[in-house]
C-alpha cells in the first residue's frame, strides 16, 4: 500500500482583513491556515524584547511580558547553552556603541549546566531576548525559548553559537563537507548555522544569498535593541505564505496561485532568493471568480470543517475538540461492497485512516487523538490498519507518534501542537431570517432584488454586477426568457450575475463597474 506522491498547489486569498492560505494535493485540501493582514497576532518564530514579570522556583522557569494579554513561558531548559552571551549583548547594548564590534566581541561560554536553577539567571524585571515556539492555547499564554534561530530554506541561522551541524538526511559525505565547508567560510564571528536537508545539491550562490538575508534580518533588530526601554517586537517569522513554501517547497511543487500583486511579487522574490529555477511556479490570478471559489477551495473548508465529516458511500467521521484531547469516532454508514462484514470493516477503516491524516494536518489538530475505529476480529487487519496509518502520517510535518490498535479498537496519535486548533463554523445564521426560522416568501425574491436594480439604474447606475448563492443565480437566469433577461431589456442596463457558493440562499448583493458593493 504506497501512499503515492502527488503535486501541491498553494493558493492564496489575500482579502482586505485576512490573508487565507490552501494547500492542495491533487485538487484536494490537505491544509489550510489563514493570518490577519490588521494588527501583530503572537505567531510561532517571532523575536520578541520581553521582560521577566516573575520568577517561578518550584518548576524552575519565568512568566514573561510580550505584550499579550497572557504571560509568556519559559523554562529554564529553554535559556539555551549561552544565554549569558544574550544576556550580556541585551544589557551593554545602547545608541553610542558600535553594535556590529559589541556583538563578535562577546565570548559565548561557558554554557548554562543542565541542572541550574533559573533564579541564578533571571530576575524581575529583567530584559531578555526570547522566541515563539508555542502559540497562546486557550488559557495559556506563548511558550518561549532564548535560544533564538532565523530558519530560511536551505539554512537555519544561530546566533551566539559554534556549531555547523549538517542534516543527518544528506547522507554523501563529501556533500556534507562541502556544504559545512562553504557555510564555515561564510559565517562571522559568534554565529552558528544548521544545514537543512534542502541545501543538498544546491549552488553555493544559493547558500551564501539565503546566509546573507537572514543575518541582515537579525541584524537589523540590534538597534530596536539598543534603543528600546521596554518590550517590543524585534521581527517576526515570514509571512504565511512563504513560511508554507520555506518548508513544503520541493519538485512537486506545481503551482503558487495568488490573487494579490504585492503578495505575488514578495512571492517571487523569496522563491528566487531560495530556489531560483522554480520561479515559474509563481502564478498571479487575475479570474472575476473568488480564487477560492475557482480552485473549489470553498466547497472544501464548508464539508471538510464540521462536527460530521462525510466519506464515500456514506461512512463518516465524528470529531470532538475538548481541553485535553481529541476524540474522532468512525462510523460504516450505509456503506458495504461484498457481504463479508469483515472486510467491510477493513475497507471502512482504512478509508478512515486516509481521512483522519488530512484532518490532522488540516485542523492542525495536536495533543492526544483518540481514534475509535470499528472494531475488527483479525489481527492481521488490526496490524495492516496500524501500518498503513503510519505510513499516510510520515507526510505529516508535526512531530507525532502512533500507538497500535488496542483490542477495542482504539488507536492513540499524539501529535506537536505548536498553535490552537483550526476551528471554522461551518454553520451560519440566516441573514433573512436572522435565526427565527422564517423568511419572506421565496415568490416575491426576484421582485425584491428587481426592486433593487431600478433603484441603482435611476440613481445613474447603467453597468453592474449582481452577486448572488448559486440557487438564487440558478433560478434568477432559467430559461431563454430569464429574469436576468427581462430586467436587461426593461431598466436598460447592463448586468452580469455572479455566482458566489459562499452567500446564504437568498443572500445578493450588486455592485458597481469598479467593483465597489452597493
Amino acid at each position: 500500500m504506497e501512499v503515492e506522491k502527488s503535486q501541491k498547489d498553494l493558493v492564496v486569498d489575500c482579502g482586505e482583513k485576512e490573508v487565507r492560505l490552501a494547500l492542495l494535493e491533487n485538487g484536494r485540501l490537505i491544509e489550510y491556515s489563514s493570518e490577519s493582514s490588521e494588527g501583530h497576532k503572537f505567531s510561532v518564530g517571532d523575536v520578541f524584547l520581553g521582560r521577566v514579570k516573575k520568577i517561578m522556583p518550584a518548576l524552575n522557569a519565568a512568566f514573561v511580558d510580550i505584550g499579550d494579554t497572557k504571560e509568556a513561558f519559559i523554562h529554564y531548559l529553554d535559556l539555551g547553552l549561552y544565554f549569558s552571551a544574550f544576556d550580556t549583548f541585551v544589557r551593554e547594548s545602547n545608541p553610542n556603541k558600535n553594535i556590529s564590534t559589541l556583538f563578535s566581541s562577546i565570548k559565548l561560554g561557558p554554557i548554562l549546566p543542565k541542572e541550574g536553577r533559573i533564579e541564578q539567571y533571571l530576575k524581575v524585571g529583567q530584559m531578555i531576548v526570547s522566541q515563539i515556539v508555542k502559540e497562546p492555547i486557550s488559557t495559556k499564554g506563548s511558550r518561549l525559548t532564548a535560544e533564538i534561530s532565523l530558519a530560511g530554506r536551505n539554512i537555519v541561522l544561530l546566533p551566539f553559537a559554534e556549531k555547523v551541524s549538517v542534516s543527518q538526511k544528506i547522507t554523501s559525505r563529501e556533500e556534507k563537507k562541502r556544504l559545512e565547508a562553504l557555510v564555515r567560510s561564510i559565517l562571522p564571528q559568534n554565529y552558528g548555522a544548521i544545514i537543512r536537508t534542502a541545501a543538498e545539491g544546491k549552488k553555493a550562490a544559493i547558500l551564501v544569498a539565503e546566509l546573507r538575508s537572514l543575518i541582515e534580518k537579525w541584524e537589523s533588530s540590534w538597534k530596536k535593541i539598543a534603543k528600546s526601554k521596554g518590550v517590543e517586537l524585534l521581527f517576526t517569522e515570514y509571512s504565511k505564505t512563504t513560511a508554507t513554501l520555506r518548508d513544503l517547497l520541493n519538485d512537486s511543487f506545481s503551482n503558487v496561485y495568488v490573487n494579490d500583486q504585492k503578495v505575488y511579487e514578495d512571492t517571487l522574490k523569496y522563491i528566487s532568493l531560495i530556489s531560483p529555477e522554480q520561479e515559474k511556479i509563481v502564478k498571479l490570478y487575475d479570474g472575476k471568480t473568488p480564487i477560492f471559489d475557482h480552485f473549489e477551495v470553498t466547497r472544501q473548508i464548508k464539508s471538510s470543517f464540521g462536527k460530521v465529516v462525510p466519506m464515500k458511500q456514506g461512512a463518516y467521521l465524528v470529531i470532538e475538540t475538548t481541553e485535553a484531547l481529541n476524540v474522532i469516532d468512525v462510523n460504516s454508514g450505509t456503506r458495504s461492497k461484498s457481504n463479508d462484514r469483515e472486510e467491510n470493516t477493513f475497507e471502512v477503516n482504512k478509508l478512515a485512516a486516509e481521512e483522519i491524516a488530512r484532518q490532522l494536518r488540516l485542523r492542525d489538530m495536536g495533543g492526544i487523538v483518540i481514534v475509535d475505529f470499528i472494531d475488527m476480529d483479525q489481527v492481521e487487519h488490526r496490524n495492516e490498519l496500524f501500518k498503513y496509518m503510519q505510513q499516510l502520517m510520515s507526510q505529516d510535518r508535526a512531530k507525532h507518534n502512533v500507538l497500535p490498535l488496542t483490542k477495542f479498537g482504539l488507536m492513540q496519535i499524539t501529535r506537536h501542537r505548536i498553535r490552537p486548533v483550526t476551528e471554522l463554523n461551518t454553520t451560519e445564521e440566516c441573514p433573512l431570517c436572522h435565526g427565527t426560522g422564517k423568511i419572506a416568501s421565496t415568490v416575491v425574491i426576484d421582485e425584491q432584488v428587481e426592486r433593487t436594480l431600478s433603484d441603482l439604474v435611476e440613481n445613474g447606475h447603467s453597468v453592474l454586477t449582481l452577486k448572488v448563492s448559486p440557487i438564487l443565480g440558478a433560478y434568477l437566469t432559467r430559461g431563454f426568457n430569464s429574469y436576468v433577461r427581462k430586467w436587461k431589456k426593461k431598466h436598460k442596463c447592463r448586468l452580469t450575475v455572479e455566482e458566489v457558493s459562499d452567500f446564504s440562499i437568498l443572500q445578493y448583493e450588486f455592485y458597481d463597474r469598479k467593483g465597489t458593493k452597493l
